[in-house]
């Protein structure tokens, strides 16, 4: 994308209803727009770092054996009606009526539409566990939407429903799901910390809210150390296939002192090393529930049992704020100048600054390196002064910056600024494709 004609609006002042870093940053960088209180458009740059995020998602739910579907935003409120939820919810629900008079909502979460749509299918216990998700925008009417996509009132959510015959089929599925939140996180470069938390308007009996460190988060947590030196990929030694491998990991997800403000016990962290003792401000990003019967009883989902009698299914959820997510990361990752992008979700892998535009040796030498890059780069083709570049590169924060100059050009090497640490070195244009991955 060659920025002379990208649609990226950056703003050099900051916008006065920006009140946290990731508001302020996605608004100057032009990834978002607010269209109204809580809801925002997403620009290319912004879309390209959300759908990212969707990716590894998406990559690792199917990893751990859940399906994809996609649900409808607009929900019967028949369906609420029968979990008895329909009037407990609250206002952040929005209700509508469609022109037959009908009562609709607008979706803010799936547990009565999964257990609907698996009522209708599902017939015996042969076909389970099944774990379903979809990657779809909600609704909740937050009376005081702020912080930008962190507490908007839409949101793009991961959510997964997970389906069993028994209590330790349901056990072994929150582990799972548990195991891939953890590698999610860290695949998205994030220290993520599995917390135990109530469980809300969701209902059930074991929850645990997953939570990233930041200066602005919404609770103070407290943590050991322990969990930063953890490897859940797959070289960690856990596997979703092997029970042995989910109750060791869960074990040691559980064995280690977590807990937000709310949840904080004096006489347990008492215990924790002083060395190892973490504490901060914290973000939630994702939560997961178990919550047994709760729907399947309350809406009449049977299967047939061993016996052949019919048996209720054991039911959990998981839920993971995709969009939030992009406000989570730039909280955690970003300095004065602008966002620091984790290398997996960045919107380019690079961008190319032309520092003279029309000099013949730079146009040929930054029209070489993206056409090496292809999609991977956003190239500042801009009759704008260096500074300006300098300065929007850093604001959207792509990993690599690879600097052209005249001189530099004419002496076949250009300067790679690696965003993270600031650090610059002259190369090669071949060396600088190598080390981007180009």
């Amino acid at each position: 994308m060659r920025l002379s004609h990208a649609f990226i609006p950056t703003l050099k002042e900051t916008p006065a209803e920006a009140q946290i870093a990731s508001h302020r940053l996605m608004l100057r960088a032009g990834l978002v727009r607010q269209t109204s209180a809580g809801i925002y458009a997403w620009l290319p740059l912004g879309l390209r770092v959300l759908r990212n995020i969707e990716r590894i998602v998406r990559e690792e739910q199917d990893a751990a054996g859940a399906q994809e579907i996609l649900m409808p935003t607009i929900q019967p409120a028949e369906l609420w009606k029968e979990s008895g939820r329909y009037e407990d919810y609250g206002k952040e629900m929005l209700r509508i009526r469609d022109r037959h008079d009908r009562d609709m909502l607008y979706g803010p979460t799936n547990e009565e539409m999964v257990t609907d749509l698996f009522r209708q299918s599902v017939r015996s216990y042969k076909e389970l566990p099944q774990i379903l998700y979809h990657i779809q925008w909600k609704f909740r009417d937050e009376v005081r939407p702020r912080f930008g996509v962190m507490r908007g009132r839409e949101f793009l959510m991961k959510d997964a429903y997970s389906f069993d015959i028994d209590h330790a089929g349901a056990v072994a599925s929150y582990r799972k799901m548990m195991l891939a939140y953890m590698r999610t996180f860290q695949r998205l470069g994030l220290k993520a910390i599995p917390m135990e938390a109530d469980t809300g308007p969701i209902g059930g009996d074991l929850s645990h809210e997953f939570i990233i460190l930041a200066p602005t988060g919404e609770s103070q947590v407290y943590y050991d150390a322990a969990f930063e030196e953890i490897d859940y990929g797959a070289g960690g030694g856990f596997s979703h296939e092997k029970p042995e491998d989910l109750a060791r990991f869960f074990e040691v997800m559980t064995g280690h002192y977590a807990a937000t403000d709310e949840k904080h016990d004096t006489a347990r962290w008492d215990q924790v090393a002083a060395n190892r003792k973490r504490e901060g401000r914290g973000i939630e990003v994702g939560h997961i529930f178990y919550f047994g019967t709760k729907y399947t009883k309350s809406m009449g989902a049977t299967v047939a049992g061993p016996d052949g009698k019919q048996v209720h299914p054991e039911m959990g959820s998981y839920g993971v704020g995709v969009s939030r997510l992009v406000g989570a990361v730039i909280e955690a990752s970003h300095d004065d100048n602008g966002i620091i992008w984790p290398d997996s979700i960045a919107p380019f892998k690079a961008v190319i600054l032309n520092l003279k535009v029309g000099d013949a040796g730079c146009d040929a030498l930054c029209a070489r390196l993206y056409a090496a890059l292809g999609g991977n780069a956003l190239y500042d083709d801009r009759t704008d002064r260096a500074g300006a570049k300098f300065a929007d590169a850093d604001l959207m924060g792509h990993p690599w910056q690879i600097i052209v100059g005249p001189r530099g050009a004419a002496a076949g090497t250009v300067e790679l600024k690696r965003r993270a640490t600031g650090e610059r070195v002259e190369v090669t244009p071949e060396a600088a494709l190598a080390r981007i991955g180009g």
